[in-house]
Formats: structure tokens, sequence, C-alpha cells
């Protein structure tokens, strides 16, 4: 059964040599989150132009992926490392298909509608400057992870079910037009 691991909120806004400061920085939180239009309450993004609104009000990552980079880059990876939002378990996001919906909880309801784009922010923060080539590697392992538009609002916590109600027939994949950035 898809669940829940963990939501993820900023936890600072931190300096950034890109754009002077990123809101990357996200971290589990204890208990249950509201989840409004544009996102997760006590979230914010600090490049609007490139994130949030409403057909990115929420990132996730999946469980499965992060162990996969937790092997690859021999560290730990906790939920919220990599900018989500969402830490799922037992669900393929990346097989997800674009307007498929997942209902989390009692009440929220949310809507695949793109892969996450790697930036040069998220490389600084996951891949460091050790790691060159960093959006690159991860774009091509295709562990990218879906945005989400909120439906119906409410609250959801970590533990919360994960149900997913199938996209239209012909949607496209999550992936099926994704190309490198690079």
């Amino acid at each position: 059964m898809p669940r829940l691991l963990a939501v993820c909120v900023v936890h600072q806004l931190r300096r950034d040599p890109g754009n002077g400061v990123t809101a990357i920085d996200k971290r589990a939180v204890a208990g249950p989150v509201r989840i409004r239009a544009f996102g997760a309450y006590g979230d914010v993004q600090a490049d609007r132009k490139h994130h949030g609104g409403l057909d990115k009000a929420l990132y996730a990552y999946a469980q499965e992926d992060a162990r996969f980079w937790e092997a690859e880059l021999g560290r730990e990876l906790a939920p919220g490392f990599f900018g989500e939002n969402l830490r799922t378990e037992g669900l393929d996001v990346n097989a997800a298909r674009i307007g498929e919906r997942w209902r989390i909880g009692s009440r929220v309801e949310l809507e695949v509608t793109m892969p996450r784009t790697p930036c040069g922010t998220f490389a600084r923060r996951v891949g460091g400057a050790h790691q060159r080539g960093w959006v690159k590697r991860f774009s091509a392992e295709r562990r990218l992870g879906p945005y989400l538009r909120v439906v119906r609002t409410g609250t959801v916590e970590a533990g919360d079910e994960i149900v997913v109600v199938p996209a239209p027939d012909g949607a496209p994949g999550l992936l099926d037009g994704y190309r490198d950035p690079l």
C-alpha cells in the first residue's frame, strides 16, 4: 500500500550564489500539515519564476529513489533533502501519468502535472561542489519525481495512505516528453 512517509516544509532560507537565496532546505515535520492551493502550510519558494504556483504547488519524491541515491552518494538522504514536500513509499512516482490523481488521507486530492527539471540550486544542494555534472547525472537516471497541483485541500501527515486514481486513457507518462536540461 503506497503511503506518505514524510511531509516536508522549508526549514530556513539559505544564501545561494545563483539566485541569492533558496528555499530548497526542506525538513520533515511532525503531525498534520494543511495543504492549500499553493502548497503545504509553512512552506515557501524563494525563486517563484521557476518554482511554486498552482501547477507546482507540491513536489513529491519516492523513498525508493532516495535509497538509490544514498547508495550512489554513500550518505543518508533524509526526507526533504531533494527539496521535496512529500516523501512517498511504495509508489513508483516516475511511472505516474500526467493527470493522474493521488488521494492522500481522508480529504486531500493532488494531480500530477509535470516532472521536476533539476536546476543549478538543486545541483549545489545535492551534488555539491565536488559533484560536477550533477544535473545531467540526476536527469540521466530519470528519477525526477513529479510536481503536483492541489485539486482538493485538507490536511496530510506521515503514514497517510496514498490512493492512485488513474489518469485518462492516453495520458502521457511523467517522463515521456522529458528532455535533459543540458
